[in-house]
């Protein structure tokens, strides 16, 4: 059987990694490779596919994309209007988001469990993700802030159809305060300039979801500071899991991807 990870761009993703320790772990003569698909190209790769194709792991910029295949939806996919996962068998292509799960098991990780509102850097597909798992959790206002409002459109809709019914605030990254009890970086490290570092100072957590390079900016000033810090690892691996599970219907070695991935992120320094 043959699974994957498709995005662009990919070379940076952990997650043949994680997928493979698993196969290992539990003696699966499975294959899982990385797949560079740009925008608007997923639906052309799956039609190529034959039927040794299990299930698909989908990154930036292919989550929402990925909606429009699929002939079924996980109430998490829909509630989102992205999918990360598409399952592929013989009555058709489900698609499921295991980034929201995920989310929630990584925070639980470092003991939260419970968020009464917060800020998120970002407004993309995983935003979205994040932001209904911190809802979830009972989060009551979500403030995503962003380069430019209206591209965050989509994300502000699904976090306000929670059936918490969140309040959601579409502010400006550059100049808007960071509030709330977590702080939620979606966006890359390269962005996260010393303003925006300061600015998020004074929140007792920080969510860091991208994982390479590492430490971002954020992730070290948070750090220095003794802030909790829920790292992108966390969610990888935690959300990998659950993929790994519904490709192969077999429960995840968590503790074997986890450790694969740590392990990676120090090999590449």
């Amino acid at each position: 059987m043959r699974c994957g990870v498709l995005g662009d761009p990919i070379a940076h993703s952990l997650s043949p990694v994680l997928h493979r320790a698993g196969y290992v772990a539990l003696g699966l003569p499975w294959e899982y490779d990385a797949h560079r698909v740009a925008a608007g190209g997923l639906a052309q790769f799956v039609a190529g596919l034959d039927a040794s194709w299990r299930g698909l792991s989908l990154t930036m910029p292919l989550k929402r994309e990925a909606v429009a295949l699929a002939d079924s939806l996980s109430e998490p996919a829909r509630l989102c209007g992205a999918a990360n996962t598409l399952l592929l068998g013989e009555a058709g292509i489900s698609g499921d988001n295991t980034d929201i799960p995920g989310a929630v098991a990584a925070l639980a990780d470092r003991g939260i469990t419970a968020v009464r509102s917060a800020t998120i850097l970002g407004g993309g597909a995983t935003a979205t993700s994040v932001g209904l798992a911190l809802a979830d959790l009972g989060a009551t206002e979500v403030r995503l802030l962003v380069r430019e409002p209206s591209r965050a459109a989509a994300t502000a809709t699904a976090l306000a159809a929670h059936p918490r019914s969140p309040r959601v605030l579409v502010e400006e990254l550059a100049t808007a305060a960071v509030t709330g009890d977590v702080v939620v970086s979606t966006i890359p490290a390269s962005a996260q300039g010393g303003d925006v570092v300061t600015r998020c100072a004074g929140r007792s957590a920080v969510f860091e979801v991208v994982y390479d390079p590492w430490p971002t900016p954020l992730a070290a000033a948070a750090l220095r500071r003794g802030q909790v810090l829920v790292s992108g690892l966390d969610l990888l691996v935690h959300q990998a899991a659950a993929q790994f599970e519904l490709f192969t219907g077999l429960r995840a070695p968590l503790a074997v991807l986890r450790d694969a991935g740590e392990r990676a992120l120090v090999e590449r320094g």
